[in-house]
């Protein structure tokens, strides 16, 4: 005799399955929510390490920068300090210039001949004067430019006597001071 199985096995067995798929699924559902924690925590942990390297960083920058604003300061103080001392060397050796410009110009003038005014504007002088005669004041350009100190002499202006009624003739004349090289200036101070 043939046996019936009137049990709904096929019923039982898809309810196992549907079961063992819920699990699999909720078990996957499980893993990937896991998965995800877990990378968002070390994304979160590689995020909060990255910021406080960058925060080190600034604070490193900052630091660079108020060195480089104190190098920036220092480099402006250097260059006014130089340029100070290049203004006193350059005075040390102009010093003797003066001396050697009255000397010339004392040694240069010729009887009859008065100087009343004086003014140099950097190696430029101008001198004002009286003299007896033009030829006096033509002695003056001569010596001027036979000197060792200053030379390049040039007439701005002659008045005769018959209009400054003095007797004496009024001239203003220009001529330039040699500047003394460093072995010159060496020569002279020693």
């Amino acid at each position: 005799m043939a046996r019936i199985n009137l049990l709904p096995w096929r019923e039982a067995e898809r309810k196992r399955r549907q079961r063992e798929l819920v699990a699999m699924t909720i078990a996957g559902l499980v893993a990937t929510l896991m998965l995800a924690v877990g990378l968002h925590i070390q994304l979160e942990h590689l995020i909060s390490s990255q910021e406080s390297r960058n925060g080190f960083l600034r604070e490193e920058i900052k630091k660079v920068d108020v060195q480089i604003k104190e190098i920036q300061d220092l480099e402006k103080t250097k260059a006014n300090l130089l340029s100070r001392m290049d203004v006193i060397q350059q005075l040390q050796r102009s010093r003797p210039e003066i001396v050697h410009l009255f000397d010339e110009l004392v040694g240069t003038i010729p009887g009859g001949v008065f100087l009343t005014s004086v003014q140099q504007n950097g190696v430029t002088v101008v001198v004002e004067g009286h003299a007896q005669s033009n030829a006096r004041v033509s002695a003056f350009m001569r010596n001027i430019e036979a000197s060792a100190w200053i030379t390049n002499p040039i007439l701005l202006l002659i008045e005769h006597k018959d209009k400054t009624g003095t007797g004496l003739s009024n001239f203003k004349l220009q001529f330039n001071q040699k500047v003394a090289t460093d072995e010159e200036g060496q020569e002279a101070s020693t």
